[in-house]
């Protein structure tokens, strides 16, 4: 039996740079995407409903920005990286 992925999900406001860095990602023995997201406010609820392993996340994004949204993750998933 293999190791279980770690389930990833991808927060950017750019289509390009998400399914570039998606690709890249699951390129990687070990980890898979879950899930993409546009802006802040979007991954906290995606992470909510997947609960990746981890989230990649742009800093600076429309409606809500890395920032904050990584610190409501961390707030409410703490094992989430």
């Amino acid at each position: 039996m293999g190791k279980t992925p770690k389930s990833v999900l991808l927060v950017d406001d750019h289509e390009l740079i998400l399914e570039g860095i998606a690709q890249l990602v699951e390129s990687v023995d070990g980890f898979r995407v879950v899930g993409k997201a546009e802006n802040g406010q979007m991954a906290i609820e995606l992470v909510e409903l997947l609960r990746p392993d981890m989230v990649l996340m742009d800093v600076d994004m429309p409606v809500m920005n890395g920032l904050e949204a990584t610190q409501r993750i961390k707030a409410q998933n703490p094992d989430t990286r």
